[in-house]
Protein backbone atom coordinates (compact mmCIF):
# COMPACT_ATOMS: atom_id res chain seq x y z
CA UNK A 1 0.00 0.00 0.00
CA UNK A 2 0.82 3.33 -0.91
CA UNK A 3 1.07 6.55 0.74
CA UNK A 4 -1.71 8.12 -0.28
CA UNK A 5 -3.73 4.81 0.37
CA UNK A 6 -2.68 5.67 4.20
CA UNK A 7 -3.51 8.95 3.94
CA UNK A 8 -6.76 7.90 2.06
CA UNK A 9 -7.67 5.32 5.46
CA UNK A 10 -6.76 8.37 8.16
CA UNK A 11 -9.01 10.76 6.48
CA UNK A 12 -12.01 7.75 6.43
CA UNK A 13 -11.26 6.64 9.78
CA UNK A 14 -11.29 10.61 10.97
CA UNK A 15 -14.98 11.01 9.11
CA UNK A 16 -16.14 7.68 10.75
CA UNK A 17 -15.05 8.46 14.25
CA UNK A 18 -16.82 11.84 13.67
CA UNK A 19 -19.60 10.45 12.78
CA UNK A 20 -20.10 7.49 15.36
CA UNK A 21 -19.47 10.14 18.10
CA UNK A 22 -21.64 12.65 16.47
CA UNK A 23 -24.39 10.22 16.22
CA UNK A 24 -24.09 7.65 19.56
CA UNK A 25 -21.26 9.24 21.73
CA UNK A 26 -22.85 12.87 22.56
CA UNK A 27 -26.06 11.17 23.46
CA UNK A 28 -25.01 9.45 26.10
CA UNK A 29 -22.00 12.22 27.56
CA UNK A 30 -23.27 14.91 30.53
CA UNK A 31 -26.87 13.21 31.43
CA UNK A 32 -29.88 12.26 30.10
CA UNK A 33 -31.04 14.17 26.60
CA UNK A 34 -34.04 16.50 27.65
CA UNK A 35 -33.93 18.03 24.26
CA UNK A 36 -32.26 17.10 20.71
CA UNK A 37 -33.85 19.67 18.09
CA UNK A 38 -32.93 19.10 14.17
CA UNK A 39 -31.29 22.09 13.03
CA UNK A 40 -31.25 23.39 9.15
CA UNK A 41 -28.37 22.22 6.65
CA UNK A 42 -25.87 24.87 6.31
CA UNK A 43 -25.12 24.49 2.52
CA UNK A 44 -24.76 21.45 0.22
CA UNK A 45 -22.69 22.81 -1.95
CA UNK A 46 -19.76 22.19 0.38
CA UNK A 47 -20.47 18.42 0.46
CA UNK A 48 -21.23 18.59 -3.43
CA UNK A 49 -17.83 19.83 -4.07
CA UNK A 50 -16.14 17.24 -1.61
CA UNK A 51 -18.23 14.63 -3.21
CA UNK A 52 -17.28 15.73 -6.86
CA UNK A 53 -14.20 16.12 -5.99
CA UNK A 54 -13.32 12.16 -4.57
CA UNK A 55 -15.67 11.39 -7.92
CA UNK A 56 -12.96 12.62 -10.25
CA UNK A 57 -10.29 10.89 -8.21
CA UNK A 58 -12.02 7.81 -8.80
CA UNK A 59 -12.32 8.22 -12.53
CA UNK A 60 -8.80 9.77 -12.71
CA UNK A 61 -7.65 6.07 -10.44
CA UNK A 62 -9.45 3.67 -12.68
CA UNK A 63 -8.74 5.38 -15.79
CA UNK A 64 -4.39 5.47 -15.38
CA UNK A 65 -5.53 1.71 -14.17
CA UNK A 66 -4.24 2.58 -10.19
CA UNK A 67 -4.39 0.39 -7.76
CA UNK A 68 -7.57 -1.59 -6.92
CA UNK A 69 -7.49 -1.31 -2.93
CA UNK A 70 -6.78 3.10 -4.07
CA UNK A 71 -10.36 3.14 -6.11
CA UNK A 72 -12.09 1.32 -3.12
CA UNK A 73 -10.94 3.69 -0.14
CA UNK A 74 -11.64 6.67 -2.65
CA UNK A 75 -15.46 4.83 -2.83
CA UNK A 76 -15.39 4.42 0.76
CA UNK A 77 -14.59 8.27 1.34
CA UNK A 78 -17.44 9.20 -1.19
CA UNK A 79 -19.58 7.56 0.52
CA UNK A 80 -18.67 8.50 4.14
CA UNK A 81 -18.95 12.15 2.91
CA UNK A 82 -22.56 11.58 1.44
CA UNK A 83 -23.41 10.23 4.84
CA UNK A 84 -22.09 13.38 6.29
CA UNK A 85 -23.20 16.00 4.05
CA UNK A 86 -26.53 14.32 3.10
CA UNK A 87 -27.62 12.06 5.40
CA UNK A 88 -26.44 12.99 9.05
CA UNK A 89 -29.32 15.70 10.75
CA UNK A 90 -27.54 18.27 12.38
CA UNK A 91 -29.32 18.80 15.69
CA UNK A 92 -28.87 20.76 19.07
CA UNK A 93 -29.28 18.20 21.59
CA UNK A 94 -29.92 20.06 25.49
CA UNK A 95 -28.99 18.46 28.84
CA UNK A 96 -29.35 19.54 32.17
CA UNK A 97 -25.99 21.47 32.98
CA UNK A 98 -25.85 22.64 29.04
CA UNK A 99 -25.98 21.69 25.24
CA UNK A 100 -24.15 20.18 22.61
CA UNK A 101 -24.17 22.61 19.53
CA UNK A 102 -21.68 21.49 16.23
CA UNK A 103 -20.38 18.47 18.66
CA UNK A 104 -18.99 20.90 21.28
CA UNK A 105 -20.24 21.19 25.28
CA UNK A 106 -21.41 24.58 26.21
CA UNK A 107 -22.28 24.72 29.75
CA UNK A 108 -25.54 26.84 30.64
CA UNK A 109 -23.14 29.09 32.69
CA UNK A 110 -21.13 30.35 29.95
CA UNK A 111 -24.46 31.99 27.90
CA UNK A 112 -24.75 35.73 28.39
CA UNK A 113 -27.82 36.18 26.43
CA UNK A 114 -30.18 34.26 24.55
CA UNK A 115 -31.65 36.57 21.55
CA UNK A 116 -34.68 35.75 18.73
CA UNK A 117 -33.79 37.32 15.16
CA UNK A 118 -36.99 38.34 13.55
CA UNK A 119 -36.20 35.30 10.67
CA UNK A 120 -36.63 32.45 13.94
CA UNK A 121 -32.73 32.09 14.36
CA UNK A 122 -31.16 31.77 17.92
CA UNK A 123 -28.68 33.93 18.72
CA UNK A 124 -27.04 32.68 22.16
CA UNK A 125 -24.15 35.19 22.90
CA UNK A 126 -21.56 32.99 24.91
CA UNK A 127 -18.13 35.05 26.42
CA UNK A 128 -16.52 35.40 23.03
CA UNK A 129 -18.63 34.55 20.20
CA UNK A 130 -22.30 34.24 19.27
CA UNK A 131 -23.97 31.20 18.18
CA UNK A 132 -26.50 31.52 15.73
CA UNK A 133 -28.74 27.89 15.36
CA UNK A 134 -31.06 27.83 12.70
CA UNK A 135 -34.42 25.41 13.83
CA UNK A 136 -35.73 23.36 11.23
CA UNK A 137 -39.31 23.93 12.66
CA UNK A 138 -39.96 27.12 13.90
CA UNK A 139 -42.33 25.55 16.85
CA UNK A 140 -39.27 23.95 18.25
CA UNK A 141 -38.18 27.30 19.81
CA UNK A 142 -40.47 27.14 22.26
CA UNK A 143 -39.39 24.22 23.37
CA UNK A 144 -36.15 25.19 23.77
CA UNK A 145 -37.14 28.14 25.53
CA UNK A 146 -39.06 25.88 27.98
CA UNK A 147 -35.66 23.93 28.85
CA UNK A 148 -33.32 27.00 29.39
CA UNK A 149 -35.51 28.68 31.34
CA UNK A 150 -36.33 25.23 33.59
CA UNK A 151 -32.74 24.66 33.82
CA UNK A 152 -31.49 28.76 34.77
Amino acid sequence: MSLTDWVLILFIAALLAFAIYDQFIIPRRNGPVLLATPLLRRSRADGAVFVGLVAILIYQNINNHGQLITTWLLCALALTGLYLFWVRVPKVIFKSGGLFYAGAWIAYSRIKAINLSEDGVLVIQLEQRRLLIRVRNIDDLEDIYKIIVSVQ
